[in-house]
């Protein structure tokens, strides 16, 4: 093992760490939300230009990834073993974490579509029951790294649904299943032909309704009856 290489590389990482400004974007996604650059370099209390420095700085060493969407660029921890070293330094200084406070309207952040698929929160806690289930495992790498598969249980339970698989599969110039990242709730929500579909399902079923003035959706009381049998999810009033 080359001791000095190890050393180098530990007081390169530190180093980016122990910056003022870089030190506090790190621990404000300590959350497990993403945020933009924009963001950062408020926390920060930096200029734009500044934080896209840092921003890369703490990208080269592992720190942070970046994920694009649309027009954003979101910044994230890179994976738990920042996190849990993150953790360890905050258990020694005593520093208490922040939460994340989404200034997203209320209804909106509660349900809405995003494209052709739902979003909000009500999407983020289906999408972490789909995998809690089984019902989807990741089948990408590289580029299409948030890509699923549906498993042999998901597609009887997707099925059970009213959720025709072959057909959401048969869009060539569409991808099939991905975690689309939430811009209320900065967690993912399933995107794709298999979100837009289930959308679909959940308006003819009626357990949500859209909004004549807005992206919102309304979960109906049948919606919520459906949520705690099938998922057991208890969401709004």
């Amino acid at each position: 093992m080359d001791v000095a290489h190890s050393d180098a590389g530990v007081s390169a990482v530190a180093a980016a760490i122990a910056e003022p400004a870089r030190t506090r974007m790190l621990y404000c996604l300590m959350d497990g939300h993403a945020r933009t650059s924009t963001e950062l370099a408020i926390v920060a209390e930096v200029s734009a230009p500044t934080a896209s420095t840092h921003l890369a700085r703490l990208k080269q060493q592992g720190l942070v990834k970046v994920h694009a969407q649309g027009k954003h660029r979101y910044y994230s921890l890179d994976g738990e073993r920042v996190a849990a070293a993150l953790e360890a330094l905050k258990v020694v200084a005593g520093v208490p974490a922040q939460a994340f406070v989404p200034r997203t309207p209320p209804r909106l952040r509660a349900a809405r579509t995003c494209y052709d698929h739902m979003a909000g929160g009500l999407a983020v806690a289906l999408h972490g029951r789909f995998l809690e289930y089984g019902w989807l495992a990741p089948s990408g790498g590289g580029d299409d790294a948030d890509a699923y598969e549906v498993t042999r249980p998901g597609a009887d339970a997707f099925l059970a649904l009213g959720i025709d698989l072959d057909a959401a599969r048969a869009h060539r110039r569409r991808r099939f299943a991905y975690a689309c990242l939430d811009w209320s709730e900065r967690r993912p929500h399933l995107a794709g032909t298999l979100g837009a579909a289930f959308l679909d399902v959940a308006l003819k079923r009626k357990w949500v309704t859209r909004d004549l003035d807005s992206r919102a959706l309304g979960l109906t009381r049948s919606g919520r009856r459906e949520l705690r049998s099938r998922f057991d999810l208890e969401f709004g009033d």
